[in-house]
């Protein structure tokens, strides 16, 4: 059965509340990691769009597109050759199985709203014959980046012929320098020779920045000048960076524009990073890094010992804030003033180490209008509704 047949629809399970602050504004498979969002790496292989069946509150802005078979496929799972082929022949009825997840469903002309991932009632079960990769907690999203970049590169660039590079720029084992039509790059130092380089459409390199793969600088991205840059590091599209960064993942639409470190983190969209603003990524005595889990409302050891900052969608902080090692901070919060805020920041709070407030609905909804219009982006309604019922399901934190 070919997959022009289906509609493929991708599924949130139990991986989305675990992602939690990241995933509080959008399905699972809207995060990006490598150079593509896990949507775009499905739709690469499927040469065909996908829609989402996610939860209820986010369905206005996120609908199922169904047609005249329906596949539910897991949007936490990174898809690969073999597993497409194996969805693709799944017959109606039946649901395959790896790791002891649901990876896909044939559904058949049913209802994707009706479709619940943690029954298997009625349905046969197919074991897949080949590994699954998948994201189901913040930092999976950074660890397994140099991977995905390594993927994506192949996937984006076969076949392709990369913008030449300037004879101002040092560059080292250039084959694995991509560059897309309208992006500019002078007077830096490349180094591709432990993972490819991938400059998008319209992105800038300025002068002085030395950078070291691999690394995925999406389109209309700029890094900064004399800014420093380590590998596996994903620079989502409209996003500004400077100052030192290593094995991190900023989302899109998000700024850390200044001098200042950031490591072995993730920063969703909308974000902005004040001057000198710093992130710890490890531990004074090496222990391992706990981190706030959102499912067991405490925190929980994630058995690393570098990980740094998990931000969620439109949160900011002013110059000069200390991050320390495993800080968690949700959406729409707004951190400044001296010393160590605390690891876990809830959704919709003001301040800082002296102490939070809540952050109201009102004043998010007036910056946030401004921020995303910087960018011809219109703050509609459907993106007030979720915001509010986020700010509802957060209350809980706030104290």
């Amino acid at each position: 059965m070919n997959s022009v047949d289906f509609s493929f629809i991708l599924f949130d399970d139990e991986a989305a509340p675990q992602l939690f602050p990241l995933t509080y504004t959008k399905p699972v498979a809207e995060l990006r990691i490598g150079i593509m969002t896990i949507r775009e790496k499905w739709e690469h292989y499927l040469k065909k769009s996908c829609s989402y069946l996610t939860r209820e509150y986010l369905r206005e802005k996120y609908p199922p597109v169904t047609g005249g078979i329906n596949m539910m496929v897991n949007g936490s799972v990174i898809p690969s050759k073999e597993l497409i082929n194996e969805i693709t022949t799944l017959k109606e009825g039946h649901v395959l199985i790896g790791e002891n997840i649901i990876l896909a469903c044939n559904i058949g002309a049913g209802d994707p709203a009706a479709f619940r991932p943690e029954s298997l009632n009625g349905l046969i079960t197919v074991n897949s014959g080949h590994p699954v990769k998948r994201i189901s907690r913040p930092w999976d999203l950074f660890r397994k980046n140099g991977e995905e970049l390594e993927n994506d590169f192949k996937l984006v660039t076969m076949g392709r012929e990369s913008m030449s590079v300037s004879g101002s720029n040092k560059t080292i084992n250039p084959s694995r320098i991509f560059i897309e039509k309208g992006a500019k790059m002078e007077c830096a130092i490349i180094n591709a020779s432990e993972g490819p380089i991938y400059i998008g459409k319209d992105a800038e390199i300025m002068e002085g920045s030395v950078i070291r793969g691999p690394l995925a600088l999406c389109e209309h991205s700029v890094i900064k000048m004399g800014a420093k840059i380590y590998g596996p590091t994903t620079i989502g599209p409209w996003s500004k960076v400077g100052g030192e960064i290593n094995n991190s993942i900023i989302m899109g639409y998000s700024n850390k524009a200044h001098d200042g470190f950031l490591g072995n983190s993730v920063i969703g969209e909308w974000c902005n990073m004040g001057a000198d603003s710093n992130v710890s990524n490890l531990k004074n005595n090496y222990a391992s890094v706990k981190l706030w889990d959102y499912q067991k409302n405490r925190f929980s050891d994630t058995g690393l010992q570098f990980c740094g900052l998990i931000m969620g969608d439109h949160s900011k902080c002013g110059i000069n804030t200390m991050f320390n090692t495993g800080t968690v901070v949700g959406i729409c919060a707004n951190i400044f003033g001296s010393g160590f805020p605390r690891n876990f920041i809830p959704s919709f709070t003001w301040g800082g180490a002296a102490g939070l407030t809540t952050y109201v609905l009102p004043k998010v909804f007036e910056v946030t209008e401004i921020v995303m219009k910087r960018r011809n982006i219109i703050f509609n309604q459907t993106d007030r509704n979720i915001l509010k019922h986020v700010f509802e399901l957060t209350k809980k934190y706030r104290k």
